[in-house]
């Protein structure tokens, strides 16, 4: 896997990492993909080498020593990892190579699962009927163990009030309903909605 995938990194997300490492040259940078297909997130840790587990394999990034699990490479092969600042948030951001896709996912349907029935069941029964007037619909897109992922669309998609009716409504008779939720994930692309409710 080394010999062929690949993983670049800015010269500033190149810079952090060090600083992270903090001289201790024996640490390896672990991404970890995560998620629906639509919109997959990655969680970054520094790990020592004999945390590596058996289903990951090292990658040199340009001088950044990465773990990679084999069924994360379809994501992460020619992917880019840059650190970003911006007003009240910083961090590493990985951008995926165009067209890749987690191959665990790739046929991902609806899902399912005791978790999945009832979070459907709230959004079929309560949510979506009372943000119908507005034109909304929130879907379930996927369960990561007891993470949801959700998708608005319609009047939903793009509206100012979206992220407080998500937060403040629709999470809450959610948690409710499944008390062992732990996130609620919205994944929509509200800056491409083209009839919001305002």
């Amino acid at each position: 896997m080394s010999g062929t995938t690949t993983i670049s990194f800015t010269d500033r997300a190149k810079e952090m990492v060090q600083a992270f490492v903090a001289g201790d040259d024996d640490q390896r940078l672990r991404i970890r993909v995560g998620g629906p297909t639509t919109a997959p997130t990655f969680d970054l840790t520094l790990v020592t080498p004999s945390e590596q587990e058996a289903d990951e394999q090292e990658v040199d990034a340009g001088g950044v020593r990465v773990l990679v699990r084999e069924k994360d490479v379809p994501t992460l092969d020619g992917a880019s990892v840059d650190y970003v600042e911006r007003v009240n948030e910083s961090g590493f951001e990985v951008r995926p190579a165009e067209g890749a896709v987690p191959a665990s996912r790739a046929a991902a349907s609806a899902p399912t699962g005791p978790i999945a029935d009832r979070v459907r069941e709230v959004l079929d029964g309560q949510v979506n009927p009372a943000i119908a007037a507005h034109g909304g619909l929130i879907s379930l897109v996927d369960v990561e163990d007891t993470d949801i992922y959700v998708e608005m669309s319609g009047g939903c998609q793009g509206c100012a009030l979206s992220r407080m009716t998500l937060r403040q409504g629709v999470e809450r008779m959610l948690r409710e309903a499944v008390p062992e939720l732990t996130a609620v994930h919205d994944i929509t692309d509200h800056a491409s909605g083209e009839n919001p409710y305002m």
